[in-house]
């Protein structure tokens, strides 16, 4: 799967069809051989969600030293500078039941807190469609004496202190 993420396939049968083409490659990234489409949707299926948001927390924590000082963004300021946005995802509403949105769309929403010195997420957080940024301030730990900038509502800080 992190295979398919990395070539930007949207299927599982992109992932199939990307390894079949490169058959005699695939030894270099640590695979055998192709596995068939089968077999990667039901280890999908089975396969708990958590291991791709500790791979990336172990990804992130590895690359953000090493590009602290990597960025045209260019402020005076001393201190950290984060901006918290989402992105809705659509989903479809006969598959993910759960997932209610609007009254026949279906979707869930990916709340993000960048970093925008390093240009690298420091938190995300998945949450129901319906949930507003506001929201997961309760949830993120803020950094003394950082500055946090987000685009959507008033927001009455003394709740959060």
């Amino acid at each position: 799967m992190i295979f398919g993420q990395l070539t930007h396939r949207e299927s599982t049968c992109g992932i199939i069809t990307c390894l079949k083409a490169h058959q005699n490659k695939v030894y270099h990234l640590g695979i055998a051989k192709v596995v068939s489409h089968s077999t990667l949707t039901r280890a999908n299926e089975n396969r708990d969600g958590r291991i791709y948001s500790n791979f990336a927390a172990y990804l992130i924590k590895l690359v953000r030293p090493l590009y602290c000082h990597d960025n045209d963004f260019d402020l005076d300021l001393d201190n950290a500078i984060f901006a918290l946005d989402s992105s809705t995802i659509d989903l479809c509403l006969s598959v993910f039941k759960w997932a209610k949105f609007r009254k026949a769309k279906g979707a869930v929403n990916l709340h993000t807190l960048l970093d925008l010195k390093t240009d690298i997420p420091v938190f995300i957080h998945i949450s129901y469609g319906k949930i507003h940024d506001i929201n997961t301030l309760y949830i993120i730990e803020f950094k003394n004496g950082a500055y946090y900038v987000m685009d959507k509502g008033y927001i009455d800080f003394a709740r959060f202190y």
